[in-house]
């Protein structure tokens, strides 16, 4: 087919445009802007658009179909050629849906956990050799495309994100995957610039589940209230699988978790990654796969990319980075931490980036969210907040939101880095939490300069 992207350059959509690529059609796109690491992919496949910006003579009667991105806009001029020449236009999830309408498919949803989840199933599968296809939004250490789509897969695991699916389509995108097995992790209000109430949110879950396919199943984690009240009210004929936090300790900086009676050391930590694991246990249950085998496979797994991956380490500390910027995110990354070496002080830094983050109403979601640090440290620009249009924050304002006395508020990154490299870390840890760079800090670079400072 002639496949032609509006709005090329988005993390899931240059992934699908590469993977369809891959499949032999030919796949053309726009964008008037695209920064890396998408444009060096596209340039790498020959299907970097020559020009940045849009164009209406790039779409023509020869193109069978448009997939059409959230960051282009309803009067998007290729968009309106579009219409007037009827060509079809599918939304990001409408297309996965309709590559994968003849798979079992496997949708991970929740506000959070969602990626990682999705690669523990995959990295169980791939250990297993067993083929699946699959859509994660994430880029993941040892796959080059996040989504792959062929002829003979069983199953289709996909992450399921409840921001909207396009333009013209504002319905969440996992709304339109209809699972034959799905899971939901937990319920957190998140994209308040999309859902404006807590109980708006909350609704596309419910309707989410009532979406999964007659004889489907729900694996679901139970000790999340707003979870528990959808099940009970759902009247979809599926089947409802709670999983919970399950038994483990921790020996010498390692978990150690017992399943079935069985005792199995792990590559990861924190009672949220043992929930996730557990769910993706029963997930992989569901595709056939044994708890044993699930389990032989799950030790080698060492997390997500950017989900508590190690940077930097010693015998006298760690530094660990992670996507956390969430309220339940930054509470349970940093609960974690202290949680597997609770003799060592905990600095935790973190960046306030995200639209709902940096919004007055939503700030006061992050009380107590760092309570577990000793030390706390939150970063956040006035110019994101110019930029996105909100009303200023102050750095007073936004200690208040935290409400615990270990907050130290920075609003520039030269005054947060020299912070950093004026403590020495001699039996402290570090955790680097931000969906952003912390204005520009090379968080790598930095890893590396405070543990030699200790060699």
């Amino acid at each position: 087919m002639n496949i032609h992207f509006i709005a090329i350059g988005g993390s899931a959509m240059h992934n699908l445009a590469i993977a369809l690529h891959k499949q032999d059609h030919h796949v053309t796109g726009s964008d008037d802007e695209i920064f890396e690491p998408s444009k060096g992919r596209l340039a790498k496949y020959n299907i970097l658009p020559q020009s940045i910006g849009w164009n209406e003579n790039r779409i023509h009667d020869d193109l069978d179909i448009i997939i059409l991105g959230m960051h282009a806009r309803e009067n998007n001029p290729e968009l309106l050629k579009a219409k007037e020449l009827g060509i079809k236009i599918y939304s990001y999830p409408e297309y996965i849906y309709q590559a994968t309408r003849n798979k079992t498919r496997v949708v991970i949803g929740g506000s959070h956990g969602k990626t990682t989840i999705t690669s523990m199933i995959l990295h169980v599968c791939g250990q297993l050799n067993k083929k699946v296809d699959y859509m994660v939004g994430a880029q993941l250490e040892g796959f080059e495309v996040m989504v792959k789509l062929t002829d003979d897969a069983e199953f289709a695991i996909l992450e399921g994100d409840e921001y909207l699916s396009s333009p013209i389509d504002r319905r969440p995108k996992f709304h339109l995957y209809k699972p034959d097995i799905a899971l939901l992790s937990g319920i957190a209000w998140d994209h308040i610039n999309v859902f404006p109430t807590f109980d708006n949110y909350v609704e596309q879950f419910s309707i989410f589940v009532n979406l999964i396919e007659p004889n489907g199943s729900l694996i679901h984690f139970e000790g999340d209230k707003e979870i528990k009240s959808i099940v009970s009210q759902s009247t979809n004929e599926i089947d409802f699988i709670p999983y919970n936090t399950p038994t483990f300790e921790i020996k010498n900086g390692q978990t150690i978790i017992t399943i079935e009676d069985v005792a199995y050391p792990l590559n990861i930590f924190g009672k949220h990654n043992l929930q996730n694991l557990l769910g993706a246990m029963y997930v992989c249950n569901q595709m056939g796969i044994s708890t044993e085998d699930f389990m032989k496979a799950i030790q080698s797994f060492s997390g997500a990319s950017k989900r508590l991956e190690l940077l930097q380490k010693n015998e006298q500390a760690v530094i660990y980075k992670d996507f956390a910027h969430s309220p339940s995110k930054l509470k349970a990354t940093t609960s974690a931490l202290k949680e597997q070496f609770p003799n060592r002080e905990l600095i935790a830094c973190m960046e306030l980036h995200t639209f709902s983050s940096l919004n007055q109403t939503f700030l006061n979601q992050y009380d107590g969210a760092m309570k577990s640090a000793d030390k706390a440290f939150v970063y956040f620009s006035p110019e994101a907040i110019k930029h996105k249009k909100l009303d200023m924050l102050s750095p007073s304002q936004v200690k208040a939101s935290f409400n615990t006395d270990n907050v130290e508020v920075f609003t520039e990154s030269t005054e947060l880095l020299a912070r950093l490299k004026d403590i020495k870390f001699k039996e402290r840890n570090l955790l680097l939490m931000s969906s952003g760079n912390f204005g520009g800090i090379n968080v790598d670079d930095l890893a590396k300069e405070l543990i030699n400072k200790l060699s």
